[in-house]
């Protein structure tokens, strides 16, 4: 079967939250790594920076609360089957992409609320409701898990950056409907 541009043509695509979901989730990704550069704008010790963090905390549990349901939907909708052109080993890609990105998209978040804890702050969300250390404070225990917390940021974007590459190659290179079955809206396929 092919769509309209001739391109093979998958037997379905994602519903319609869980491309709504994944794109949020991508959206939020930009907004939080994003923010934290906000902190350089301003010298050491202002209190602007307070407001920085209280940003990129409160859009941090944002991006976990979605992450979560983006869990919870696939887990009830599934999703649609890889292609039948796709080679083996590029399926095991996508697979460990995908695992990798919900791993790593429910780790950040959780350790950097964990820093907050550790350095004896509250979590904030959004001014709506805080929640209270869990944790004593432990300051270099804070520390360890902020650099834990970067390098996990850091590895969202490298492997969202392949994931991104790797459709961008099946839409451009192999020319298949791997990309337009996660963007907004139908195809309409020829019968």
């Amino acid at each position: 079967m092919t769509d309209m541009t001739d391109r093979p043509v998958s037997p379905q695509g994602y519903a319609a939250i869980q491309k709504g979901l994944h794109w949020l989730v991508a959206l939020l990704v930009l907004v939080v790594y994003g923010i934290t550069y906000l902190e350089d704008l301003y010298p050491h010790g202002d209190p602007r920076q307070d407001g920085v963090w209280w940003l990129h905390i409160s859009f941090g549990v944002l991006l976990l609360l979605a992450v979560m349901t983006r869990v919870v939907v696939r887990l009830v909708l599934k999703a649609p089957p890889l292609t039948d052109h796709m080679r083996s080993i590029e399926k095991l890609g996508a697979h460990l992409a995908h695992y990798g990105l919900y791993a790593l998209l429910i780790a950040t978040p959780l350790l950097g609320m964990m820093t907050a804890w550790y350095r004896g702050d509250t979590v904030t969300f959004f001014s709506l409701f805080t929640v209270p250390p869990v944790v004593a404070a432990d300051h270099a225990m804070g520390r360890t898990l902020k650099d834990i917390h970067g390098l996990c940021a850091n590895a969202i974007l490298i492997v969202a950056g392949l994931h991104m590459a790797a459709a961008l190659w099946h839409h451009f290179v192999r020319r298949d409907d791997t990309l337009l079955r996660m963007l907004p809206g139908k195809r309409k396929s020829r019968q």
